[in-house]
């Protein structure tokens, strides 16, 4: 009787456990859906001035920002590509297909913060989110000058396509993840494609679109294309998009956030600590063949691109490893060749909008392959060599400093993918020697830093007695320390001013009972009450 109730307790965790997880793979569609109704038209704003779009730099920051707000470097890749077959030159747009790979990163980032209450959960999901970050920067900081250097990418792919004849048009794979997520999310919210991608290439066609929003139900729950949202667009409301898309990214954080907790929740209870051991070690062991233990990484990159191709995303599938990683199931050392394998996996879309596209469809084609290739470059790069797996110990680090000052992760966040970009983005409608003016001094900076810092743990003995630790400076620029005390401080103010607030009310509760008591007693008891008091005062 126990067994059979231990098993119906089982199968019941199972059953809300998928449950959590289908309904946080609905919550990343509507995060995503989120940022486009918030970015609209502004994706338009950033493809507009062609002269901007020369600069490699603004080029890479474009793509970030663009990625950023439709939350899919599928899309944004695809924007690329229909700009690419508009005529846009493929030299512009290799940049901005390296950016498009940082910003698909911030939603595993933004998934990872789910687990900060845990500092040694929060350590390793924010590791294993920041690995992927690591990897884009590091990938596209030297490629990108290599490929203004050189044209590497360009020449490489333009000989790719050079004699290639006429492409017949191609259809998607089949998306398992959407036919099964589709029925609730499109009961949801439906947006209109065509006129995100019309806006953010400036097409005319779509210059006078009111919404992103499908329309034309008018608030009729008997049309087909009927959906909940559409009560706050045109045929609604009329809230506006930003509107919209504000309450849209409120419910998508709510659910991701309450999803991703019950999932944790669910996988500790269900998973002893001896069948965690056994999971652990399976998944994070080598093959167990003499010689063949380094083929292990590289199939499990397979197996990352494969599972990236069928769930047509490298955000859901990042974001879902996060988690396990956070829970200790799978390792950092593990979880990075899945995330390169993301990478790969995530081409396929960019390659297929390219040979479905009409006009210009050679150099499309060579701006999809500018993606496959950057990504297998920054592979051959940063893996096969250990030595060069430098994204490894640099996400090691970043979660080393958020399990301590957790502040960290959001600063982190707004830096690396809206304030960094922007700024950038801003400088650069100054001029390209503005932005260089400004940002050649602070690389430099960077870099001697890093080379003292490489020095100081190597080869201390070569470097003067002052520059064999960083004591020297002052605190607030060797430690974030005193930044901490600041936040800390601010934090405790501001609850003490919610404790104030919350025990004044309850004193005006207490004196209005005094008051509503005092009003309901008659003379008599009064009389007997202010005799008491009298007493008491002789």
């Amino acid at each position: 009787m126990n067994k059979m109730k231990e098993t119906l307790v089982v199968i019941v965790k199972i059953i809300i456990l998928l449950t959590c997880l289908y309904f946080f793979i609905c919550s990343l569609g509507f995060l995503s859906d989120s940022f486009r109704l918030l970015g609209g038209r502004n994706l338009g704003a950033l493809f507009e001035n062609s002269e901007l779009l020369n600069n490699p730099v603004v080029g890479v920051m474009i793509g970030v920002l663009v990625t950023v707000l439709v939350q899919s470097s599928s899309t944004s890749t695809s924007i690329i590509v229909g700009l690419v077959a508009a005529n846009v030159p493929v030299k512009t747009a290799i940049p901005m297909i390296m950016g498009a790979n940082i910003g698909t990163s911030v939603t595993n980032t933004i998934v990872s913060f789910t687990q900060m209450s845990d500092r040694e959960e929060f350590r390793r999901a924010f590791a294993c989110a920041t690995v992927h970050d690591m990897f884009n920067w590091l990938s596209v900081i030297i490629l990108v000058t290599v490929e203004s250097c050189t044209g590497y990418l360009e020449t490489m792919t333009g000989a790719m396509v050079s004699n290639m004849g006429d492409t017949k048009d191609s259809t998607k794979p089949p998306d398992f993840l959407k036919v099964l997520t589709k029925p609730f999310t499109k009961s949801v919210v439906q947006l209109n494609k065509k006129v995100l991608k019309g806006w953010a290439t400036n097409d005319e066609k779509y210059e006078n679109a009111a919404t992103v929003l499908k329309t034309d139900c008018g608030g009729n729950s008997s049309c087909t294309s009927y959906y909940l949202f559409a009560n706050l667009g045109p045929d609604g409301a009329d809230i506006g998009d930003s509107s919209s898309g504000i309450i849209l990214l409120i419910i998508s954080l709510v659910m991701l956030c309450g999803c991703l907790i019950g999932m944790v929740k669910i996988l500790n209870s269900l998973l002893g600590e001896k069948v965690r051991e056994i999971i652990r070690n399976g998944i994070n062991k080598d093959i167990p063949i003499k010689y063949l233990g380094w083929l292990t990484d590289y199939l499990v990159m397979l197996v990352g691109a494969g599972l990236t191709i069928i769930v047509q995303s490298s955000s859901v599938f990042t974001s879902t490893l996060t988690p396990l990683a956070g829970a200790g199931l799978v390792s950092l050392e593990r979880a990075y060749p899945l995330t390169l394998g993301s990478n790969i996996g995530t081409t396929t879309t960019s390659l297929l909008a390219a040979l479905a596209s009409d006009g210009h469809k050679k150099e499309a084609i060579q701006i999809a392959l500018v993606h496959l290739c950057f990504n297998i470059t920054g592979i051959i790069l940063f893996y096969p060599i250990p030595f060069m797996r430098w994204p490894v110990p640099l996400a090691q680090r970043l979660g080393d400093i958020t399990s301590q000052y957790r502040w960290f992760s959001v600063a982190y966040l707004l830096l690396m993918f809206f304030i960094f970009p922007a700024i950038i983005f801003g400088l650069s409608l100054a001029g390209p020697v503005a932005m260089y003016v400004v940002l050649l001094p602070i690389v430099a900076l960077v870099l001697l830093v890093i080379s003292i810092n490489l020095l100081q743990k190597y080869k201390q003995n070569i470097l003067p007695t002052v520059l064999r630790d960083w004591n020297f400076l002052p605190e607030p620029f060797r430690s974030l320390e005193p930044i901490d005390r600041i936040i800390m401080a601010c934090i405790g103010f501001f609850k003490n001013m919610c404790r104030r607030n919350t025990n004044n009310t309850d004193k005006d509760d207490i004196n209005t009972d005094r008051n509503s008591n005092s009003k309901q007693t008659n003379p008599e008891q009064e009389a007997s009450i202010n005799m008491g008091y009298e007493a008491e005062f002789v």
